[in-house]
């Protein structure tokens, strides 16, 4: 596949997550909340999780802002729910090299981040880093006060 057909299809698939968001809302019976926004651009975001036994048994998000923050909020709380909150700040620090553009090593690279991938082309545009990261640094925020 040649890279303008990839970096189409990475388009496709952010777009998809910014039009038609998963688990955009808010949980009733999260026990952990946390807002966050970037004052630069003004998205903003509004997580709750739900944490049952070390694991994230459920995530959803409430916020406004460009297309890359709500596809990246959409993709972070697909990949976080399920894992344990190790496992989920471990994933927040791989995005957070990938979307610096920094090599990951090679059990990273062997990860399979799925939809995630898309996004790694926003290393290219230092201004748009911070709208991928900002649901990721709720989601670390929330867990890494909870412990």
């Amino acid at each position: 596949m040649s890279f303008n057909n990839l970096d189409n299809l990475y388009r496709q698939v952010i777009m998809d997550h910014y039009k038609n968001p998963r688990n955009r809302g808010s949980l009733n019976d999260g026990n952990l909340t946390v807002d966050m926004n970037n004052p630069t651009c003004g998205d903003r975001i509004h997580l709750t999780m739900k944490l049952d036994n070390g694991i994230v048994a459920d995530a959803k998000f409430e916020g406004e802002g460009c297309s890359i923050s709500m596809a990246s909020a959409s993709m972070m709380t697909q990949a976080i729910i399920g894992q344990d909150t190790d496992s989920a700040l471990k994933l927040a620090h791989i995005f957070s090299e990938m979307i610096q553009g920094k090599d990951l090593d090679d059990k990273e690279e062997d990860l399979d981040l799925g939809d995630i991938e898309a996004l790694q082309g926003v290393s290219k545009f230092p201004a748009r880093i911070k709208c991928a990261t900002l649901a990721w640094k709720a989601m670390e925020k929330g867990l890494k006060e909870h412990q």
